[in-house]
């Protein structure tokens, strides 16, 4: 069955290319120009992933990210953006968006994004999709469209990345992951520089659970991550 792409896009010329470029890969595609008219697409359209620009007419980006959100917690959202102020990007998470790309793009990193937006949706457990906007870590609580972990002491804002691994790790809690399978769903590749990334990324979250002891990161053999939390 095909996948399909809600797509939101006011520029006629851009839009078109976009619509007809993922028909040609294989998505079903329902491209949208007004921001006034997409939520109504809901009733006769269920897309699997959604990509929408930040400035449209009527009703902007964000606003459309958090009306999708309300409604659909864990749908995909990749936004649009023209604008390079890391505020505008920290706008477009806290709004609701999953991942972003700037204008102008690449029709094979589009279509990059698109597919590792969707790994990371079959990778939840379908009754870790029922609740997903608060979830309990032992003594955490981990808000992911708010991009944010809870300690027993503070709120902890995540980054982008931060919040791609946690979310591969979340969703095999107490199960085996493995390190393969993170850098090919977050990063698209597991070459020598994004697996010592992905090391830099686990000492961070190991940091950020750091106060409470029974919530733990363990490596098995360099090759497998075990997420272990207090059910």
């Amino acid at each position: 069955m095909k996948k399909k792409v809600l797509y939101i896009e006011d520029e006629p010329f851009l839009g078109k290319i976009v619509k007809e470029t993922l028909q040609n890969h294989g998505f079903d595609v329902l491209w949208k120009t007004d921001g006034a008219t997409v939520m109504g697409s809901f009733t006769t359209f269920n897309p699997d992933v959604c990509v929408v620009d930040i400035m449209l007419p009527n009703v902007d980006g964000y606003t459309i990210c958090r009306q999708i959100r309300k409604l659909y917690p864990v749908l995909p959202i990749i936004f649009l953006t023209a604008k390079t102020e890391t505020a505008d990007l920290v706008k477009g998470f806290e709004s609701g968006g999953t991942d972003y790309i700037r204008k102008p793009f690449s029709m094979e990193e589009l279509i990059v994004r698109i597919h590792n937006q969707l790994k990371l949706l079959d990778s939840v457990p379908n009754d870790q999709k029922i609740q997903p906007d608060k979830i309990a870590l032992g003594t955490y609580r981990l808000f992911p469209f708010r991009y944010e972990l809870q300690t027993p002491t503070k709120a902890k804002k995540l980054s982008h990345r931060d919040m791609e691994v946690l979310r591969m790790l979340v969703a095999h809690r107490n199960r085996s992951v493995d390190r393969k399978q993170i850098l090919m769903t977050v990063w698209g590749d597991d070459s020598f520089f994004n697996s010592r990334t992905l090391d830099v990324y686990i000492r961070k979250l190991r940091n950020y659970f750091a106060e409470d002891p029974s919530i733990q990161i363990v490596t098995l053999k360099g090759k497998v991550y075990l997420f272990l939390v207090p059910e």
